[in-house]
């Protein structure tokens, strides 16, 4: 599998870090069925998923990759700091 850096271009995904699914967190204060959400409850679906990954052996960027589940092909790549994700966890 290929992932396009928004920064470096396209390397082999074996340079990133896989984070899991690119979930915005709960607000800070958020209550405990929030939090419970956000750790506990995941979707499984076939199909596209926003994930997070970090470019580990390259510019050190988090990234929010669109991936499809079933194929595995990389539909969309762009700065996590620019998809509202902050661009850290």
């Amino acid at each position: 599998m290929r992932i396009t850096c928004p920064l470096c271009g396209e390397r082999d995904r074996r340079e990133f870090y896989y984070k899991g699914a690119a979930l915005v967190r709960p607000a800070e204060g958020a209550d405990l069925d929030a939090w419970h959400g956000y750790v506990n409850l995941r979707e499984n679906p076939a199909g596209p998923l926003d994930e997070l990954w970090y470019h580990e052996m390259g510019c050190n960027s988090w990234l929010k990759v669109t991936r499809d589940t079933a194929t595995h092909e990389i539909l969309a790549v762009q700065l996590a700091s620019e998809a509202g994700l902050g661009g850290e966890t």
